[in-house]
C-alpha cells in the first residue's frame, strides 16, 4: 500500500459534501444551493483529478491509504484507498453527478435546499462505497444509498406512481441487503476459523486480509451464493430487474441517470465476489455467464416492445450489463478490462442517454414515442447528440462503447462461445430497436403543436452534452487512456483466480 499524496485526499473527498450540506442548509437564499452543490462537486473533480495524475498505474497495491480504528472490539477499521480498479469510478462519479446538477438547476424549484443536499450526500456515499477497503465499512455506504435515493425519486419523481416505485426501490435493496450482510459476516467467521482464533478477536473485514484468507469449500460456496445475490439485486440482473423500469419511468430523469450510470451492483461482483470465492466463481462459471446471456437477451427483447424512451433505455441498460456479467464470467484479462470500461461508459452514455430523455420530457411533457416525432426539425442539436450517445450504446467505432463491447465479446467468444454468439445476437436486436425507436421520435412526422414550439438545447445542456460526448469521443479513438489505470490491478485480479 503506498501513500503518494501526503494529506488524506479521500477523507476530504467524503466530508466536503456533507459540509457543503451544511452550508446549504445555513445559506439564507434557498437558490444558491445550486452554486454550492456544483462549486463542491468541481473542487471534489479537481481533487480527483490531482489522485489521477499522482496515481501510479504500474501498481497493483493499494494507493491513498487511509487507516483508522473504528470498532475495535469486531476488528472493523475506516479504511478507505483505490486501485486501478476502483480510482477512474471516482472521477466518472463526480463527473456524472455535475451533469446532474447542472440538469436539475430550473427543474428542482421545490425544496432545493433538500433536493441539491440529498444530491450531494449520496454523491458522497456513492464514492465511499468505491474506496472502501473494510468490508463493514462498505456495507455502510451501500445503506446509506437508500434514504437519498428514496426521497429523491417520491418527492421529485414526475409519474403518479413515484412513491409507489421509490417503496419498491427501498424494500427490494434492503432485502438485498441482507444476504449481503451474513456474507460479510462468514467472511469475519471464516478468516477467526483460518488463524485458529476464538471470535470476535479472529475477525478481520478488511479487504487485503480477506483476500489472503483461504476459506473451507462450503464456506466459500455459502459466501460466494450470498454475495452475489445481494450484488444481483442492486445489479439489476434478470430476475432482479423489475425496479429498474419502475423507478426510471416515475423518478426524474436525472435521477434515472444516476440509477443507470452507477452500476454498483456489478462494481460489487468485481470487487467482492469473485476475487473472495475465486474457487467457487470458478466452479459456477457457468451461472455467471447464464444469468448475463438471459439479461442480454431479455433485456433486448423486451426494450423492442416499449412504447416510452425511459422505459426502452432502462431494458437496454439491463441488456447491456448482462453483457457485463458475462465478460466477468470469462475470468481473463480482456473480459475483466471490458467489464470495467464497460461500467465507466455507462456513467456518461447511459446516463447522457437518461439526462437527454429529460431534456426532452421539459419540452414536450412526455416521453411516450406516440407523442413525439419530428423533433430533429425543432431541435436538431438535441436529435445529434441522441443520435451520437445511442451509436455509443450500441458499440459503434469511434466511440467509447466499441473498445468495450470489443473486449467483451471476444473474450465471451473465447471461454463460453455459444454465450458469445448469443451476445451478438442481443447487440444486433439492440441496434434494430434503438434505431427504430429513434426514426420514430426524432423524424416521425410531427403531429404534436408543442413539438412546432420546442426549442434546441440551451447553453446549460449543450456544456452537459459537449463534454460527455467529447469523453465518448476521446475513449473510442484513445482507449489506452482508461485500459492503461486498469491494467495492473485487472491482471492482479486475474492472478487471484486459481489456475484453469
Amino acid at each position: 500500500m503506498t501513500h503518494v499524496l501526503d494529506f488524506p485526499v479521500l477523507s476530504l473527498l467524503l466530508m466536503s459534501m456533507p459540509a457543503a450540506v451544511v452550508l446549504i442548509w445555513l445559506v439564507p437564499d434557498p437558490r444558491k444551493a445550486r452554486w454550492i452543490a456544483l462549486i463542491t462537486t468541481l473542487m471534489d473533480m479537481l481533487l480527483i483529478i490531482l489522485m489521477l495524475i499522482n496515481f501510479d498505474t504500474s501498481a497493483t497495491s493499494y494507493q491513498f491509504v487511509e487507516q483508522a480504528s473504528w470498532i475495535p472490539s469486531l476488528n472493523v477499521q475506516y479504511l478507505v484507498g483505490v486501485d486501478g480498479i476502483s480510482v477512474l469510478f471516482l472521477f466518472f462519479t463526480t463527473l456524472l453527478f455535475t451533469g446532474v446538477i447542472l440538469a436539475s438547476w430550473n427543474s428542482a424549484r421545490s425544496q432545493p435546499r433538500l433536493y441539491f443536499g440529498l444530491l450531494l450526500l449520496l454523491e458522497s456515499i456513492t464514492l465511499g462505497i468505491f474506496s472502501s477497503m473494510d468490508v463493514v465499512l462498505f456495507f455502510l455506504f451501500w445503506e446509506l444509498s437508500l434514504a437519498p435515493l428514496y426521497f429523491l425519486v417520491s418527492l421529485w419523481g414526475v409519474g403518479p406512481n413515484r412513491r409507489y416505485a421509490a417503496v419498491k426501490y427501498t424494500l427490494l435493496m434492503l432485502a438485498g441487503g441482507i444476504p449481503l450482510l451474513f456474507g460479510f459476516i462468514m467472511l469475519g467467521f471464516g478468516h477467526a476459523e483460518s488463524i485458529n482464533m476464538t471470535v470476535p478477536q479472529g475477525f478481520a473485514f478488511d479487504y487485503p486480509t480477506l483476500l489472503q484468507t483461504r476459506l473451507p469449500h462450503g464456506l466459500e460456496v455459502t459466501v460466494f451464493f450470498l454475495l452475489l445475490l445481494g450484488f444481483l439485486v442492486k445489479t439489476p440482473a434478470f430476475p432482479f430487474h423489475t425496479w429498474l423500469p419502475v423507478v426510471t419511468m416515475e423518478g426524474p430523469a436525472a435521477i434515472a441517470a444516476l440509477m443507470t450510470g452507477l452500476k454498483l451492483g456489478a462494481y460489487g461482483i468485481i470487487r467482492f465476489v469473485v476475487p473472495l470465492a475465486p474457487t467457487v466463481a470458478q466452479e459456477f462459471h457457468w451461472l455467471l455467464a447464464g444469468l448475463g446471456v438471459v439479461g442480454i437477451l431479455s433485456g433486448a427483447v423486451l426494450a423492442v416492445a416499449q412504447t416510452n424512451l425511459r422505459q426502452m433505455l432502462a431494458y437496454s441498460s439491463i441488456s447491456h450489463v448482462g453483457l457485463v456479467l458475462l465478460a466477468i464470467a470469462s475470468f481473463n484479462l480482456q473480459g475483466i478490462q471490458g467489464a470495467i470500461f464497460q461500467l465507466l461508459n455507462f456513467s456518461i452514455v447511459g446516463g447522457g442517454l437518461f439526462l437527454l430523455t429529460g431534456f426532452l420530457h421539459q419540452r414536450v411533457g412526455s416521453t411516450d414515442i406516440i407523442s413525439l416525432g419530428g423533433v430533429a426539425s425543432t431541435a436538431p442539436l438535441l436529435a445529434s447528440f441522441y443520435m451520437l450517445f445511442g451509436l455509443a450504446s450500441l458499440g459503434v467505432p469511434g466511440t467509447s462503447g466499441f473498445p468495450a463491447e470489443f473486449l467483451m465479446l471476444v473474450s465471451a467468444l473465447k471461454t463460453h462461445t455459444g454465450a458469445g454468439l448469443a451476445a451478438l445476437a442481443g447487440v444486433v436486436i439492440g441496434a434494430g430497436y434503438f434505431l427504430g425507436i429513434y426514426r420514430r421520435t426524432f423524424f416521425g412526422p410531427m403531429t404534436s403543436p408543442v413539438i412546432r414550439q420546442a426549442i434546441d438545447l440551451k447553453p446549460r445542456e449543450l456544456l452537459i452534452v459537449l463534454v460527455f460526448a467529447a469523453f465518448i469521443l476521446f475513449n473510442g479513438l484513445y482507449p489506452m487512456g482508461i485500459l492503461g489505470f486498469t491494467q495492473a490491478a485487472s491482471e492482479h485480479w486475474i492472478s487471484l483466480l486459481p489456475a484453469r
